[in-house]
């Protein structure tokens, strides 16, 4: 019995440990994405109060490049969108596009940005999530089959000869249903976290196009602290 029973025993033991597996990396992701975000509504609030706090709107230049976090990114993606040198021409010829597009590309494509970034290791945790009871099931199925046949051979279909093989088949779904369940809330909740930050900064976005449009869709930079924000925001978008 225990030797028509082994391969059973060696199929649900490798799906279960699959499971395992998958349980792991949706928890480790979960820290992961807690930290994340976490982190980032930190360094928003810091840099939002700091930037309401400038008396104008090229005097948030350097703030957009000395303060981390995805407002701060968006906000150095338009800054270098609308920069003009000391005599109020564009610094270079890619500047001298219509202002008014160049600011909403920057800000939309940065934007788009920092969701992908958010957006990391969401799939991986939704995969888990949809296919942990279908491959529990597998396990299950599988044990049923091997141990049918088991007690096919033993020529005994006592209860206690069924219950146990089957049971011990069952398993694998219970695993499956117990990892797929904490993947989709985890999943659910990044998920809502994500949309609430993405409208987050397109408020913010809004605000600047706003702030930008009463200076005529142009704003003064000292040369190095242009140089400073194109170069971190170029920095944090690879």
């Amino acid at each position: 019995m225990t030797t028509l029973l082994s391969p059973t025993q060696s199929v649900e033991g490798a799906v279960i440990w699959l499971l395992i597996g998958f349980s792991v990396v949706t928890w480790g992701l979960a820290l992961l994405k807690g930290a994340q975000f976490g982190r980032l509504r930190g360094q928003d609030r810091r840099f939002l109060k700091l930037f309401w706090a400038a008396p104008n709107l090229a005097a948030g230049a350097e703030l957009s490049h000395n303060q981390p976090g995805a407002a701060a990114r968006v906000a150095a993606a338009g800054y270098a969108a609308i920069a003009v040198n000391d005599e109020g021409t564009p610094a270079d010829l890619a500047q001298a596009i219509n202002h008014q597009d160049r600011l909403e590309r920057a800000l939309r494509q940065q934007i788009v940005r920092e969701r992908r970034s958010l957006e990391s290791g969401l799939a991986v945790v939704a995969s888990i999530g949809s296919t942990s009871p279908f491959i529990g099931l597998f396990g299950t199925v599988w044990g049923i089959m091997e141990a049918l046949k088991g007690i096919s051979a033993a020529g005994s279909a006592s209860l206690e000869t069924v219950a146990g093989p089957i049971g011990a088949a069952l398993i694998a779904t219970g695993v499956g249903i117990a990892v797929a369940v904490p993947a989709v809330l985890v999943y659910n909740y990044f998920v809502r976290s994500l949309k609430l930050k993405a409208a987050d900064l397109d408020d913010f976005a809004h605000d600047f196009y706003s702030l930008a449009q009463k200076s005529a869709f142009k704003v003064l930079v000292h040369p190095n602290a242009r140089r400073s924000s194109a170069g971190h925001t170029v920095k944090e978008a690879v």
